[in-house]
């Protein structure tokens, strides 16, 4: 056994004395692969410990250690005088299965309604770093030696805050924080235990469906408008009516036309999702009213607000019957990865946002929470978003020179005050997917505004992200962007 063991298993362990995994590591994976692969059988014995490491050359206690962790599994057993033999767990290892699994039967049998739905919503934006992706803040301005300061300095706390379980509702010191943000920069006035910390917008627009939509109830949404926001509302089985958006945002008319009767309405007032245009003080004003006639709420997603240089007040400002469920993110204004978002809850759903969370939410990691706290409350994060808009401004002034300059005759550039993104409507008709498509072949990214849209709309034109790209990569893309429109057929 001892023979047989050495010769087949040894031959199949390849170690890569440079890699990245030390050599124990990429023993120990070889051989529970080998075990769980059926390569080697319940009860089989190994080599001895000086065996191995003499036949792979490495150390006797890198074998050792190797056998022990595979044996803290219930790999392995260690048998005094009867040496290291593979569990008799084994044994009841579920067998490989040859044929495919049939999708299909398991999606129809088993999934719910939710995922059907889901199957339907298409494939993800893309998120790929590269000209013009949407939905991408400036990397290379970030201030990350701040960052790493605060990360540092909470690390060196006592371990017992720093392990332990974080508060569903959110670390209160955060919270805080963005209040006072929130007074001062957006003209809110509001308490910290109004607000609720999330993992992102995202998880903020699903919680607030499940709470709030049942099946059936109808939700007015921009057209096009938010895709992830619009999927939340899908799911819960809500009736997502598709109303229009023009120069002056949500056509508020067209919606009470439609459907008087609302349980929720969905905005981007500041920088409307996608067509980066400033809902009208006029317009606010008549949905706030729409919502108090219809006894609806209404989502304010101020996903860029921050970056406003001439802002209208907020809906949440302006609104006086407690009808607005205010949502911001970081993701926009510092990193994407650090999925972190906010809800300001208006009084009355307080405890049941509480009541949600402490029953349902695992809460966002302590450590995130504390450093974007004292990022805020150092000032930083002020500092930032004043550069940020500066540098966006200037991002932006050097896309619309670009494309002026190369895709005049295709392109119209719609102006944008803020964001991170613009639209650029075409002039002409061709094969706008196709034209996508071939872009994305030669790294640059250009979403359809129909993308976006869950009904037909007027505008046609592509969304384009400029924050994170310098002017020189704006350009060199733009280049690229000419070939393809000088290439492209025309549709009749």
């Amino acid at each position: 056994m001892v023979k047989r063991s050495r010769g087949m298993l040894l031959q199949s362990i390849a170690l890569d004395r440079n890699g990245a995994q030390s050599l124990s590591t990429q023993i120990y994976r070889q051989f529970k692969e080998l075990m769980l692969d059926g390569a080697i059988s319940a009860g089989d014995r190994l080599p001895s410990t000086r065996t191995m490491a003499s036949e792979l050359g490495v150390a006797r206690a890198t074998i050792v250690e190797t056998f022990e962790r595979l044996v803290a599994e219930g790999l392995l057993e260690s048998r005094v005088g009867a040496g290291t033999h593979v569990s008799q767990a084994l044994h009841a290892r579920v067998a490989p299965v040859d044929a495919p699994l049939d999708i299909e039967s398991i999606a129809s049998a088993k999934l719910t309604q939710a995922i059907a739905i889901a199957k339907h919503f298409g494939s993800r934006l893309v998120h790929k770093y590269q000209p013009f992706t949407t939905g991408t803040p400036a990397f290379d301005a970030f201030p990350m030696a701040q960052w790493l300061r605060l990360s540092g300095k909470y690390w060196r706390n006592s371990r017992s805050p720093l392990l332990s379980y974080p508060d569903p509702h959110g670390d209160l010191h955060l919270r805080e924080a963005i209040a006072t943000h929130l007074r001062i920069n957006r003209g809110i006035a509001c308490h910290a235990r109004q607000i609720f910390i999330v993992g992102g917008a995202q998880y903020a627009f699903q919680l607030i469906a499940e709470m709030l939509i049942n099946a059936g109830d109808t939700v007015w949404f921009e057209n096009p408008g938010h895709i992830g926001a619009r999927n939340c509302f899908m799911l819960a089985g809500a009736n997502v009516l598709a109303v229009p958006v023009d120069e002056c945002g949500l056509q508020v008319e067209h919606g009470l036309r439609l459907a008087p009767s609302f349980k929720l309405a969905f905005v981007t007032p500041s920088h409307q999702q996608p067509l980066g245009v400033k809902m009208s003080l006029e317009r606010r004003f008549a949905l706030l009213q729409a919502a108090e006639a219809g006894d609806a709420w209404i989502i304010e997603d101020d996903w860029v607000g921050d970056f406003c240089v001439t802002p209208l007040p907020t809906l949440k400002e302006m609104d006086r019957g407690g009808r607005v469920i205010y949502v911001g993110s970081f993701s926009k204004s510092l990193f994407p990865s650090l999925r972190l978002g906010f809800i300001l809850a208006p009084p009355p759903l307080v405890p049941l946002f509480c009541t949600s969370l402490e029953a349902f939410s695992p809460g966002v990691p302590t450590h995130l929470q504390a450093i974007v706290a004292e990022f805020i409350s150092e000032g930083h994060f002020a500092t930032h978003i004043r550069r940020m808009r500066k540098l966006y401004k200037e991002r932006y002034d050097a896309l619309v020179l670009a494309l002026n300059t190369h895709l005049s005759p295709w392109l119209k550039v719609a102006p944008t005050q803020t964001g991170l993104h613009t639209c650029a409507y075409l002039k002409c008709s061709i094969d706008l997917e196709a034209l996508c498509a071939a872009a994305a072949r030669k790294g640059v990214t250009l979403t359809p505004i129909s993308r976006f849209s869950i009904a037909p709309v007027e505008q046609v034109g592509i969304v384009m992200g400029f924050a994170a790209y310098t002017p020189r990569q704006i350009e060199e893309a733009v280049v690229v962007m000419r070939g393809l429109f000088e290439a492209a057929p025309r549709v009749d």
